[in-house]
Order: C-alpha cells, then structure tokens, then sequence
C-alpha cells in the first residue's frame, strides 16, 4: 500500500499528534470498558520507545462544535494512564508550549471545535502547529473528512499507526488482493441498509452467503410468501437485479434452502423447520427467525472450500435461542477453518462482533474490525477520506 507508517518515520525528539478513537462508554464518571483504549496503546507505546512525544486527539461523542461539558474526554484519563501506566497530562485548549512539556497529552474533544467537522483549513493548520508528525491511528473515524482525520494528512509528515495498519493490511487482504476463492456473509435485517455493500461484493466474490432477516427480501423476490417476516417488499427489484449481477459475474449466491419458522418471537418458542424456496407459502403468522439444519450445512461446506471469509450482519435472530444456531454454528466453524490455517477470516460490525464474542470465536478469527461505519464503507468500494489523505501525503 502506498501510505507510510510508523516504521517509516524519524520520531527522536519529535512531537507527534496521533489520531485516535477512544469514545469508549461512560457510567457515573468512569470508563466502563477501555477495549479501544487498549488498541491504541501499541501506537503510544512505540512512539515514545523511539524517543517521541506524543499528543492524542479524540472525538468524544456529537457535541457539533460546542462545549459539551458531558461529552468532555478528561473522563478518559484514568483509564488511560492505568493502561498505559504513565502520567496523561489533559489540556483544554490547544496550549503548545504545555503540551511540548508532557510525554503524553490528551487533547480535549475536538469536535468541541466547529472547524473540525468541517474540515477547516485554518483549523487544520492551527492543530498542525503542535506537533512535526502526524499519525493516524483512528480507521473507524477515516470515513469522515474531518480536519484531524484528513486535513492534516495534507499539511504535515503522515502515517498510519499501529491499529491503522493492521486494519488497511486486513481489509486489503480481505478484500483488495484476497487469496481466493473468497466468500462473504452478509446478514442482518434490512436489504435497504446495504445496497452498495451487495453491489459491490457480487462483483469481488465468488460466493455470497446473505442471511438474516435480509434473505427474507431475496427469497420473496423469488417468489416466496413468508408471512409476517421481516422483510422489505420496496426492495424486491432491487434484490432480483442483485441476483442478476452475482449470475453476470459468476459469484454464488447462498440462500437459505430452510428455516426456523414460529408465531412468536421469544426465548425457547415453539418453532417448525420449513423449506425454503421461490415456492415456499407461509401463513399470515408465521415468521422465519432462522435459518435451518440444511442450510447451515450448505454454509459450512461453502466455507471448506474458501480461501478468505469477509463476515457482515447474522444469520439469525442470534440474540435469542434457539434462533442464534446458524449464526453460533457457522461462526465457529468458520473459527476452526481460521486456527487450521486454512482459511483468513475478516469480520466487522456491531451485531457481528458481539455474535462472534456470544459463539466464543472472536479471538480465533484472522482480524476482527470494530470500525463501524468505515468498515461498511471500504466493504462497499468506497474511498476514506482518511485513507486516501494518507496515501496522497507520500
């Protein structure tokens, strides 16, 4: 890839303004869960091994400009210096002369200032005064083209950090230059929420896996009546011309061939396991909440014969069982595959990641991504700004 990162740069001496997401979740004044405060450590750590300084920027939930006193990051220092194991110094205002004092700074929340959000060159140089180094470490924020996820990139020395290059090696193993034959799942509830992430993939992939309540949309497309499932019937066209494209480029598209039908949704409801197909007529009460034991099968063997695994959205109504055994038994296959060394596993997204923590494979996957949004979108073929901000500074 054509972006530098931390191994390229001369750190002695320098001050480095890092980028990072650490809008972690807050209860009664303490950080309740410091995971993405851990993933930036690596980056932190380094820079000051090489004889670095460095200062962190963060956003901190959507105060749009203003002085936020809820949203303020200094609730994050605690739990930054017991993970780090190092004094943070916290400065409210952009103070160079404190900040060139201190190994370690944590800015106050940038998105407090309204040139961040709209990218503001003036802004953008201000923020470029503080340091001689700039580092993105924030993937999960590189969709936006905000002063310090983009602008900076154009105006001092950039590279990725740590987290940031593994997740841009991940993602371009996955997906850019896979090893193949290389499939994706993609699942969750709504066809409408990922259009382009489909029209992309059938281009990419050899094989599709779409499930959840998503393959309910492209089996009514087909023809299927499936009750009061979830499904969008404004988007039927939309799903048969999909299929015509997977057919156009060769990609196999997997539905599900079976189902777990019930009349209620609930922990432990009785459930039938229907066929499914063009063909498949429900009554008006029934809906199909999971997928079944042949099409689990169908799943599991698509996945023998795959080289890389991209993994989006659940097979199910994973949260309760017995709905989750698609999801859990799929996911841990897939997870057996990975720490055989027979398959790469890339997978990202909210439902996904806490499915794979539920089925207990989530450190058995090859790279897991809790980019959110910046996932979804390099998954549909789009440029990053902060990506592209990178590559472009070299």
């Amino acid at each position: 890839m054509a972006w530098k990162t931390l191994d390229d740069m001369d750190l002695e001496g320098k001050r480095v303004l890092v980028r990072v997401d650490i809008n972690v979740p807050v209860d009664k004044g303490r950080v309740t869960d410091p995971t993405r405060i851990e993933k930036i450590a690596p980056t932190v750590r380094d820079i000051l091994r090489r004889g670095g300084r460095v200062l962190l920027v963060a956003h901190f939930g959507r105060p749009k400009g203003k002085v936020v006193l809820d949203m303020s990051l200094r609730v994050t220092v605690p739990a930054l210096e017991n993970v780090l194991e190092r004094h943070v110094t916290f400065v409210e205002t952009f103070d160079g002369a404190e900040a060139a004092t201190n190994d370690v700074v944590m800015m106050e929340n940038i998105r407090f200032h309204p040139g961040e959000e709209t990218n503001d060159p003036a802004f953008a140089a201000e923020l470029a005064e503080l340091a001689q180094i700039y580092c993105n470490d924030a993937f999960s924020a590189a969709h936006r083209a905000h002063a310090s996820t983009e602008g900076l990139a154009h105006l001092m020395p950039a590279c990725a950090g740590r987290q940031m290059e593994a997740e841009l090696r991940a993602l371009e193993a996955a997906l850019s230059k896979p090893k193949r034959p290389v499939g994706a799942v993609v699942g969750g509830a709504k066809v409408s929420s990922k259009i382009a992430l489909l029209e992309n993939l059938v281009e990419k992939l050899d094989v599709l896996v779409i499930g959840g309540g998503m393959a309910n949309t492209f089996l009514a497309a087909q023809g299927a009546e499936l009750g009061k499932s979830l499904q969008e019937k404004d988007y039927l066209d939309t799903a048969r011309d999909i299929l015509a494209a997977a057919q156009r480029t060769g990609c196999k598209v997997i539905l599900p061939v079976d189902g777990k039908v019930a009349r209620s949704f609930g922990a432990g409801v009785p459930f039938d396991v229907v066929a499914m197909g063009p063909d498949t007529i429900l009554e008006e009460d029934q809906m199909v909440l999971d997928a079944g034991p042949q099409s689990i099968k169908a799943i599991t063997d698509a996945f023998d014969r795959l080289e890389t695994l991209i993994w989006n959205g659940p097979l199910g109504a994973f949260e309760i069982a017995p709905f989750d055994e698609a999801t859990m038994v799929t996911a841990r296959h897939a997870a057996s595959l990975t720490r055989a060394g027979k398959l790469i596993t890339v997978a990202g997204g909210g439902d996904t990641v806490a499915a794979l923590h539920t089925a207990g494979v989530a450190d058995d996957f090859s790279y897991i991504s809790t980019a959110g949004g910046a996932f979804l979108e390099w998954m549909e073929g789009k440029t990053l700004p902060g990506v592209a901000a990178l590559t472009q500074s070299t």
